[in-house]
């Protein structure tokens, strides 16, 4: 189970930008937000991504970098992009589901056409977000079982300009005993 205050788990994928994305490597002034997204077959996904593209500015003025990845191959991983307009968000492709595993994210098995008609892969990981500090630590995390009720990216920048603010630690960092055990 990742914890806030901890390390992140390695993270590197290409993008669709001809580039690889290395989570160590990122120097946001704040953080870094890393969107997992369920892929291509996804209607919610690209809903979701559609804002996160559109606020990707709002985040930039808060020193907080942003990408979405999924395990998609790098041809639906356009289509993707293609399909929300993706101008500023970053859009990471390739994830192994061992490495989705890492960061906690559950994995699915296909059940074939999606609702908008596209074909679900064998396997995929379901939704996560996460705000990673620039010393590659944990700010805060959200892990889905299922495509829907997701956090919401315009509450996030509002939440930000307080945790900026107020130098807002990370919480749920608590890993020891707790009463009753």
């Amino acid at each position: 189970m990742l914890t806030p205050r901890q390390h992140a788990p390695e993270l590197a994928v290409d993008t669709l930008a001809g580039t690889q994305f290395r989570l160590s490597e990122e120097t946001p002034e704040r953080m870094t937000l890393v969107c997992f997204y369920r892929g291509l077959h996804c209607p919610i996904c690209a809903i979701y991504l559609k804002e996160l593209e559109r606020l990707t500015p709002a985040f930039a003025e808060r020193g907080v970098g942003t990408i979405a990845i999924s395990s998609d191959t790098e041809e639906r991983a356009r289509a993707m992009a293609e399909k929300i307009g993706a101008a500023k968000l970053r859009i990471g492709f390739g994830l192994s589901l061992a490495d989705a595993r890492q960061w906690g994210l559950y994995v699915s098995a296909s059940r074939g056409k999606t609702s908008i008609g596209i074909e679900e892969p064998a396997l995929f990981s379901e939704p996560g977000l996460f705000l990673i500090r620039p010393d590659n630590t944990v700010y805060y995390l959200s892990v889905q079982s299922m495509p829907f009720v997701r956090p919401n990216f315009a509450e996030m920048v509002q939440a930000l300009d307080f945790v900026i603010k107020n130098d807002y630690p990370a919480r749920g960092e608590h890993v020891g005993p707790v009463a009753g055990q």
